[in-house]
């Protein structure tokens, strides 16, 4: 769990050589999650191509007829049996729909699917209840083939991890073929024999219940703090990131797998100096199930690196640019479906410093804000999956600093003595909600809203909007524990609580009980 960082802490490795950029993407096996909803096809698309800076291509899908097959020797000799009949179909993927959506087969047998991915990340297409998977990297093409036993409807999807969710279902139908003709028709016919029905079809399997915890995990690690930097002159700094997908425990009984950067919620913190040149090598764990990348809100350019660090499982991206503006800025995750990457926990800081760096402090803490949306309720004991239709409701089931409900708090606390000077390092990965950042029990001497240069002074509460941070200093006048919270008090019954635990000698002419009132203690 999250734990105090001084200003000493070590700070994030540096000068870590510099990978290859992968010129391949596996095919590999990933799950889906959650049930989601085919309405999104067309809005995920566009949300997808704006933020990866690409242009998503159109093109012509067609389905190329059954052969015939060659007619008999003799006249006695039996029919070749259905499974002999080969349907072929060209199918087209992108940010996040089927082109055809619907597919069609004229009779049970084998079914060859041919997909182009015209999109920016990985594809592949699956039938629910078959084996077999057509997978295509970007700008790639694929191809599988799959045995349609009998006649019915049968669901198609992307099984990678998200993509179901934001719109990537389809159908499959499978005729049952002509009926066999009659030797004679009845004498009393009055009408034709009706066609043989359709058969039933094939029902999608029930939405899974929640599954049991993971049995063996802890909470996230806390996430690295980074030292100052302090008075040096410009340089060229590598950096390394890997996406990793990590089993932990979110609350007491409820497990979750986060992605993250660095393995922690938020990712690490990045700190430059203003006109340094940074050479980042962004990875993605060779067991990851999704592709990953990243975009930096510090970047002036395309993407803010997401459009050249869009890495399929084992592959890396490598990109430089120069930090041209001081400040404090979120990176996230910028692979499609972007806001459910983010929703995983995939955020952090990055600060660069104006030169001869940031006024020394005595210490420095580094929190953000998340919503999380569960399958089930707080309640719900079980390792829970992420839900599409909550996330885009915007009714989160957690409302979590650092990833975890308890992560900065008791044992966790941060730590501070009577007359230290505090800086917190606050930002909002969202994906959707706007925090009201406040510490009950002191005032802001001064915060940088949104991370601007300029400060303000005397501040009780700011507003961190969804992808964006602060700076807020204080000094700690009196002994007692301070709560950081998220004023919209509704969120701390979702988990939006810290502290801050300061020791030292009491200050009476600064605040002082003069009675304590019966019935326990209250907020402000």
């Amino acid at each position: 769990m999250a734990q105090l960082h001084d200003v000493d802490v070590a700070p994030h490795p540096a000068d870590v050589a510099a990978h290859a950029l992968g010129a391949s993407i596996p095919p590999r096996t990933a799950s889906s999650m959650s049930a989601g909803t085919a309405a999104l096809l067309g809005v995920f698309g566009i949300i997808g191509a704006v933020i990866t800076g690409f242009a998503l291509g159109g093109g012509a899908f067609t389905r190329l007829p059954s052969p015939q097959l060659p007619p008999p020797a003799a006249p006695a000799a039996p029919a070749a049996p259905a499974s002999a009949a080969t349907t072929k179909l060209d199918v087209t993927s992108r940010e996040f729909a089927f082109s055809p959506a619907k597919l069609a087969m004229d009779k049970p047998g084998q079914l060859v699917v041919n997909l182009t991915n015209a999109g920016v990340v990985e594809h592949d297409l699956t039938i629910t209840g078959i084996t077999g998977k057509a997978y295509a990297a970007p700008g790639g093409k694929g191809s599988a083939t799959f045995e349609l036993p009998k006649a019915g409807t049968y669901q198609v999807i992307c099984s990678i991890p998200g993509h179901k969710e934001a719109g990537m279902v389809g159908t499959l139908v499978v005729n049952a073929g002509a009926a066999p003709a009659d030797a004679k028709a009845p004498a009393d016919a009055k009408a034709p024999a009706p066609a043989a029905p359709v058969a039933a079809p094939v029902a999608a399997p029930p939405a899974p219940a929640i599954k049991p915890a993971m049995t063996g995990l802890t909470p996230l690690p806390a996430p690295q703090v980074a030292a100052p930097i302090g008075a040096r002159a410009e340089t060229v700094v590598k950096m390394e990131l890997e996406a990793r997908e990590v089993n932990a425990v979110m609350a007491d009984g409820i497990t979750y797998t986060f992605w993250t950067f660095g393995g922690t919620v938020p990712g690490p913190m990045l700190r430059v100096r203003q006109g340094d040149t940074v050479e980042l090598t962004f990875k993605n764990a060779p067991a990851s199930l999704a592709t990953h990348s990243i975009d930096l809100h510090a970047v002036t350019g395309q993407g803010g690196g997401a459009a050249f660090t869009q890495a399929a499982p084992g592959t890396d991206g490598i990109f430089r640019f120069k930090a041209m503006n001081p400040g404090v800025y979120v990176y996230h995750c910028a692979t499609p479906m972007v806001a459910h990457h983010i929703s995983n926990g995939m955020y952090g800081l990055i600060v660069v410093e104006p030169p001869g760096g940031l006024t020394p402090v005595d210490r420095e803490y580094y929190v953000m804000q998340g919503d999380f949306y569960l399958e089930g309720d707080r309640a719900q004991a079980g390792h829970q999956g992420f839900a599409v239709s909550k996330m885009l409701d915007e009714n989160p089931t957690y409302v979590l600093f650092n990833g975890g409900v308890g992560s900065l708090t008791g044992k966790n606390a941060l730590k501070a003595k009577v007359g230290e000077r505090v800086r917190i390092f606050f930002g909002v990965g969202g994906p959707n909600l706007t925090s009201s950042f406040h510490v009950i029990g002191e005032i802001f001497d001064r915060i940088q809203p949104e991370g601007a240069s300029e400060f303000q002074t005397n501040v009780q509460t700011t507003l961190v909007p969804a992808g964006g941070a602060t700076v807020a200093e204080f000094t700690a006048d009196v002994p007692g524990t301070l709560i950081i919270v998220d004023h919209s008090l509704g969120r701390l019954e979702k988990g939006a609580a810290a502290q801050i635990v300061v020791e030292g000698d009491a200050k009476p002419e600064i605040f002082e009980a003069i009675k304590v009132a019966k019935g326990g203690t209250g907020g402000h």
